[in-house]
């Protein structure tokens, strides 16, 4: 396991939302430190890779524009329904 350095931060919440995160925390036995690093983590994650997702589909847009190869619906629909139905099928070609 590697060793990461931890520093100290400061944020600000209202009372209304620091006694839910202690509530939370003492149900979990958990401190309240515990349960703020755990949402964030989990937040920064998920938001990683929804930033990561929406990358993707500006890559694959600028793509497509570039070199107008594509699929299209029918043929995405014919292929997901074989898949649906058991059938190891490799993807449609894509086409100008």
């Amino acid at each position: 396991m590697t060793t990461t350095a931890t520093r100290p931060m400061t944020i600000k919440i209202d009372l209304d939302t620091r006694e839910r995160v202690q509530r939370l925390a003492d149900a979990r036995q958990r401190t309240s430190h515990w349960l703020m690093r755990e949402a964030i983590s989990q937040y920064v994650e998920r938001e990683e890779k929804r930033q990561a997702y929406r990358q993707d589909g500006i890559n694959a847009w600028k793509a497509y524009q570039a070199n107008g190869l594509h699929v299209t619906s029918q043929e995405a629909d014919a292929w997901l329904d074989k898949l649906e139905a058991g059938q190891d099928v490799e993807p449609p070609e894509c086409h100008v």
